[in-house]
């Protein structure tokens, strides 16, 4: 059996030589077969950036928060949508009676929604009226994933009592105050009251368009009586102090919620808990048809590549039969002749493979970059890339590898 390794390094010689010899043709069927592979490495390690951002985006929430939230039913039947039941929404008196009545090793906050949509002003200068204000208490900070850079966050008292403080996203900081001015002790004018700002809230980055950083944070009982509204739905959550213990946490938290709320041990409950975690299993299901779309669409770029791979390999049989029919009569059996063509075929495969990959992942971390995500190397794309080019490579030569081996050396050496 070691005869064979130098005959196959003679035939890697050979197809590169071919490969020169009808160099357009081959540098076309490269680059076909490199699109394939680049648009599904490509798209497929975007992906993968994009599952990761999204991953460590909620990360931050903790994997271990839940939050209780009330919630509507809706019917439908057919195409029309009917209104069947709007469950009530959560109190300020319920939302308290929670954070008091909960005995269970975690921490609780309580917060309000008031706006998206304020202009704060600080001096002669004013944000644009996109601006997010939430009501907060001194737990928020903890379960939602904020951090403090200067300053410092609320106190139990001041959330509780309603004091005329204020926590501000570091875009906004950069919107209002000059660089040589520190914004902890200055007044900010949110609404139709002055806040003076105790804390600066760390760079949390705008997750995908929410703007995480262009947000006012206010005591929540000032908020209720700032930004007052009918039938003000408040937001508990709740972050364990083990994440082995949260599912007891989440038993517990409905338990005790459903006797804050009335409700009999028959009634269904008229509020949802929802793990920090739902939200990123359903956007990671749903890309899961993005990736598939990959595939297909990588599928029918290669299959072209094979189509193209087929003829050229076929053309190059038609114009070397007189090469064949001298390797025949030298002695060469139609096992050799299938295959130096069946070499040729996988080292015009593995080629552009390997510059598909190449491409692809310049363009799937190009992506990467615009998201903010790490650099990714996806060894499983890139492995799965040269078997698929195998693949192609192998389908595309067989055709014109058995032909070639068929060939009568007499008829050939007479071919013209």
């Amino acid at each position: 059996m070691i005869w064979i390794k130098p005959l196959v390094l003679e035939n890697i010689k050979i197809a590169f030589q071919s490969i020169r010899g009808n160099l357009v043709r081959s540098v076309l069927t490269i680059l076909i077969i490199a699109v394939g592979i680049s648009a599904l490495v490509g798209i497929l390690t975007a992906i993968d950036s994009i599952k990761n951002s999204i991953t460590a985006e909620f990360t931050r929430l903790g994997a271990n928060t839940f939050s209780l939230q009330s919630r509507s039913m809706q019917v439908h039947i057919g195409n029309k949508r009917y209104r069947s039941k709007n469950y009530s929404y959560i109190s300020y008196f319920q939302a308290r009676a929670f954070r008091d009545r909960y005995n269970f090793p975690a921490v609780v906050s309580i917060s309000v929604f008031a706006t998206q949509t304020a202009t704060v002003k600080y001096e002669s200068k004013k944000s644009n009226p996109n601006i997010t204000v939430r009501g907060i208490d001194d737990n928020f900070l903890q379960t939602a994933g904020y951090e403090v850079e200067y300053g410092r966050g609320l106190s139990f008292q001041e959330s509780f009592d309603g004091n005329n403080v204020a926590l501000v996203g570091s875009a906004l900081v950069k919107k209002l105050f000059p660089k040589d001015v520190d914004p902890l002790g200055k007044f900010i004018s949110v609404g139709n009251g002055k806040y003076l700002v105790v804390g600066v809230l760390k760079d949390k980055g705008s997750g995908f368009g929410s703007g995480g950083d262009q947000i006012v944070l206010l005591p929540f009982t000032n908020v209720r009586q700032y930004f007052p509204r009918p039938q003000m739905n408040f937001r508990i959550s709740v972050m364990p102090k083990s994440p082995q213990l949260l599912d007891a946490a989440i038993g517990e938290s409905e338990a005790v919620f459903r006797n804050i709320r009335g409700l009999n041990t028959t009634d269904d409950s008229d509020f949802i808990v929802e793990k920090s975690d739902n939200l990123v299993n359903v956007l990671l299901d749903n890309i899961k048809y993005v990736t598939l779309a990959a595939t297909i669409i990588g599928f029918i770029t290669l299959m072209g590549a094979a189509i193209g791979l087929m003829n050229i390999l076929l053309v190059t049989v038609a114009e070397r039969t007189r090469e064949i029919g001298i390797h025949k009569a030298m002695g060469a059996n139609s096992h050799s002749i299938k295959q130096q063509f069946l070499i040729e075929s996988i080292v015009i495969g593995q080629l552009g493979g390997l510059l598909g990959i190449f491409l692809g992942i310049l363009a799937g971390n190009g992506v990467s970059a615009l998201i903010g995500s790490s650099f990714i190397i996806p060894w499983q794309w890139m492995l799965g890339g040269v078997v698929l080019c195998l693949f192609v490579s192998l389908a595309s030569g067989v055709l014109p590898a058995i032909k070639a081996s068929k060939l009568d050396p007499i008829e050939a050496l007479r071919y013209e």
